[in-house]
């Protein structure tokens, strides 16, 4: 991956969104997102991190790893396959300058240069706590949207910090929420940049991260796989292992429900919309995912009534 710089010669501030075949139409929407609502486009880059482009990954294929205290095996067709890759930024920075890095399924709605342009206060990272009441520091992070200062991540190593889970080494849990990572070297943003299925006039960052719900996915067949719930309920946990082991990893799942906020959908395929206008989105494009059951079956006709994206933005509630 080139790395871009500015005038004087720093890496220009980029934001990542890391992604596998199955969320790619969420992340060119979220580019795209990213791009139209920030006053200063010109000032950072918007790159793709793809789970194609990592073979370490597909090495490991089937191989039983350490996830929440229990082995599971590491399947690349699941949903979920590129969040080891949340921690390559400062790697593809050459651990330098700023860096924000989001999922695939996360949308601007405000400004992100607001965002790598803010005061970290000598932080090396910032983002929200997962608990979507707590503003503790010391309980698990959400590291699906993070604001990071590169030069202070020097210990990221995803390879080796992700072949580590296949030796019983580190949990998959205590990494994806920054367990093992200081606490001092965390800040906290405000919720409003990792909104988690909220939006709202306060929203800067929508997170659709009720997979059940995704916009784009309802009707569907589920294709990703429930953590075990081991800490919170061990009964259930092994009835959720046994199921997977014996029936596979989909097994009565059912299917992907519809989003219970319209704006929400309204604004992923007004997204859309935009992006097949533009071009950055081909309907050639849409009808593959469609066939590949990556994307709903009726999302040309959503994309075809959707109001336009400003009236649905212009209708927020506050």
């Amino acid at each position: 991956m080139t790395e871009s710089t500015n005038a004087h010669g720093e890496p220009k501030p980029c934001v990542f969104i890391h992604v596998n075949h199955k969320q790619i139409l969420g992340a060119i929407v979220g580019a795209h997102s990213l791009r139209r609502n920030s006053k200063h486009v010109d000032e950072f880059d918007v790159k793709l991190i793809e789970t194609k482009d990592y073979p370490f990954l597909q090495a490991r294929e089937g191989q039983p790893f350490l996830r929440n205290g229990v082995t599971r095996p590491w399947r690349m067709n699941d949903l979920q396959s590129f969040t080891p890759l949340r921690f390559m930024p400062p790697e593809l920075m050459g651990y330098r300058g700023r860096a924000v890095v989001i999922d695939p399924d996360v949308f601007a709605v405000g400004d992100v240069w607001e965002l790598l342009s803010r005061d970290m206060q000598g932080k090396a990272i910032m983002c929200r706590p997962r608990s979507r009441t707590s503003r503790s520091i010391n309980g698990p992070m959400a590291t699906s949207v993070m604001l990071l200062d590169c030069s202070k991540l020097q210990h990221w190593k995803v390879e080796e910090q992700f072949n580590s889970m296949f030796e019983n080494k580190l949990d998959y849990k205590d990494w994806i929420t920054l367990k093992n990572e200081p606490r001092e070297s965390i800040g906290l943003l405000e919720s409003c940049w990792n909104d988690l299925d909220v939006l709202n006039q306060r929203t800067k960052m929508l997170h659709t991260t009720k997979r059940w719900t995704q916009p784009w996915k309802a009707g569907l067949p589920i294709d990703f796989t429930p953590a075990d719930k081991f800490p919170q309920f061990p009964p259930l946990g092994w009835l959720l292992r046994w199921r997977r082991e014996i029936f596979g990893d989909y097994a009565f799942l059912g299917r992907y429900k519809k989003h219970p906020d319209r704006n929400q959908e309204n604004f992923f395929f007004g997204l859309l919309r935009e992006c097949i206008d533009n071009g950055t989105v081909t309907m050639e494009m849409v009808r593959e995912q469609m066939a590949f059951n990556h994307v709903r079956h009726d999302a040309i006709e959503v994309v075809e009534r959707v109001p336009p994206l400003d009236r649905t933005l212009s209708l927020l509630p506050a």
